[in-house]
């Protein structure tokens, strides 16, 4: 009896971390790695911590866990976590990064190549420079896109340590070229322009960024069709 009360946890254990939103490793600090070649091992995990996905959804989070946990030495649950963030919840796919292939130092100018994938499935490949190899990779977007746009907020974090950390970026956006993305305070006569958020997830932060701006966009570009849509069928109505 005294010995299970000095092992059990919660003995000494006022506030457990996932009661202040925090997530311990698991019950023993043990890594996640060998999940890497166990989808039914994954799912049963996500399940722990919450989450349930069909098995489409799991599909896609194993084979982003697989392909991170070979490069990594270990893989936590806060790993897990960042890439569910970036797998699963993202908006609408407008574009998607297809590949990336950077050139930076300090002999030549950083230039980026980029291939985006449209949503009917059509390739777009596009070559820039820029001050880094994130610069170089967000113009090659924009010459893709084609649309008026300005980084406003640029974040990069670690969710883990050491130098195979996950990084997790986020970006925040304005749109130059849409009425509809600025607002008006009925009250002062301020005026708000619109920003959209983005995050990406993944062990190069120069793709983590680019998952980051690409999601910036397709938020914003979600949001513009739906605004297009509503303004048509407001003046269908007004037609007829």
């Amino acid at each position: 009896m005294e010995d299970g009360m000095l092992k059990h946890k919660e003995t000494y254990g006022i506030i457990s971390p996932e009661d202040i939103g925090l997530f311990r490793n698991n019950e023993f600090g043990i890594v996640l790695g060998k999940l890497r070649l166990d989808g039914h091992a994954l799912k049963t995990r996500l399940l722990e911590l919450g989450y349930e996905f069909g098995d489409k959804e799991l599909g896609d989070i194993f084979w982003r866990f697989k392909a991170v946990a070979e490069r990594k030495k270990k893989m936590t649950d806060v790993d897990l976590i960042a890439l569910i963030s970036d797998e699963i919840f993202q908006p609408k796919i407008v574009w998607s990064l297809g590949d990336l292939q950077v050139t930076c130092g300090t002999l030549c100018l950083s230039t980026a190549t980029v291939r985006l994938v449209d949503a009917g499935g059509e390739d777009h490949v596009a070559c820039a420079v820029g001050t880094g190899p994130v610069d170089s990779a967000y113009n090659a977007i924009d010459l893709i896109v084609k649309e008026e746009v300005t980084l406003v907020e640029y974040g990069l974090n670690a969710v883990t340590e050491g130098i195979d950390a996950l990084a997790i970026t986020r970006v925040l956006i304005r749109g130059n070229g849409n009425k509809s993305h600025v607002l008006t305070n009925a009250m002062t006569g301020e005026t708000v322009h619109r920003t959209f958020s983005g995050t990406g997830a993944g062990m190069d932060i120069v793709v983590s960024s680019v998952r980051a701006y690409i999601n910036a966009l397709n938020k914003m570009l979600g949001f513009n069709d739906l605004t297009d849509s509503k303004v048509s069928a407001g003046s269908s109505k007004v037609s007829v």
